[in-house]
């Protein structure tokens, strides 16, 4: 992600100072780092990153609110979109290890919602922390026409980050229509899930994928991390046989190997999600995870073919790039 900056009109200091002002000013105000925090995790003096932070202002490289796309990582970007065929990649810095990196990789996400989702589109979204920070930095927009579709079922137990929860949030942002999946994300049974699939309001609110424009993907990992473990979406028991049959995560409710084919796993029958090959026909597939957890399912999306643009922190990025 880049931060909007006028180089042309201000005077902006040469590239590599250029780049170092876009990562003590992201740190800075993106992450809500302290300058001391900032110059220790930089290997700066204080008085620099205080001196960088007051010229990034009076010059007009930064200004009240980094509204628009910064990346040090262009190279990775570059790179990214070579060697996977993607239409674009996103990399923002990595934050330091106290600050939760969907947190930024979200906030890089919203702003791409806010930059490329047209007039009139609908934007069908994940659940997930990821989603929840890219609804919480979407600019707020009126009288759009935009519609938001949750692609995935719900948390009968209210967590910290419910599915119903993120596509409320967007769905105010954009000054939106929603429509939701309304039913549990798992089915007790493959019976019941057929059933709920099958029934008017929950089946065509599932069909709508197809007027999707732009589908917001999050990637849930099956590490020791696991947030799907942690907010009880899964018990450990299943957690561990899903690994067992060779599972790296899941998105959309799909879980996937590292080469990205769907496991043989009972799960699959019970889930309630669109089919991945009408998730695919979604003219724009925007994947936003970081963290070197989430690079296996992302590697995973990656060769599954649910991935066009890809917007993730510069650890994860390496990562993927150093595993080719």
């Amino acid at each position: 992600m880049r931060m909007e900056t006028n180089e042309a009109d201000y005077g902006a200091p040469p590239d590599a100072d250029s780049a170092l002002m876009a990562r003590v000013c992201w740190h800075y105000f993106k992450e809500g780092q302290t300058q001391e925090e900032v110059a220790q995790r930089l290997g700066l003096t204080r008085k620099r990153v205080n001196r960088i932070l007051s010229d990034a202002r009076t010059n007009g490289f930064v200004q009240i609110t980094i509204n628009g796309p910064v990346s040090p990582g262009v190279a990775l970007e570059s790179r990214l979109v070579e060697i996977f065929g993607l239409r674009r990649a996103i990399v923002v810095p990595s934050p330091d290890p106290k600050t939760d990196v969907r947190t930024v990789v979200g906030a890089a996400a919203g702003q791409y919602v806010s930059t490329y989702l047209a007039e009139g589109a609908c934007l069908g979204i994940t659940w997930g922390g990821t989603i929840n920070a890219a609804a919480q930095n979407t600019l707020r927009r009126q009288d759009s026409r935009n519609t938001v579709v949750l692609l995935c079922g719900g948390l009968a137990r209210s967590t910290r980050i419910n599915p119903y929860d993120n596509a409320a949030m967007f769905a105010r942002a954009l000054d939106a229509t929603c429509f939701y999946v309304t039913a549990p994300m798992l089915a007790e049974t493959a019976a019941l899930r057929d059933a709920l699939v099958n029934s008017e309001p929950i089946g065509t609110v599932l069909r709508m994928v197809s007027e999707v424009d732009m589908a917001l993907l999050s990637a849930t990992d099956l590490s020791e991390q696991s947030k799907a473990l942690e907010y009880e979406v899964i018990s450990r028991d299943l957690w561990r046989s899903l690994r067992e049959a060779g599972a790296v995560g899941d998105i959309c409710g799909h879980y996937l190997d590292v080469r990205g084919k769907p496991v043989d796993h009972p799960i699959a029958a019970r889930t309630i999600n669109p089919p991945i090959e009408e998730l695919r026909k979604v003219p724009e597939l925007v994947l936003a995870a970081g963290g070197a957890q989430k690079v296996p399912i992302v590697r995973g999306a990656l060769a599954a073919g649910l991935c066009h643009v890809l917007i993730t922190d510069e650890i994860a990025a390496s990562m993927l790039l150093s595993e080719r």
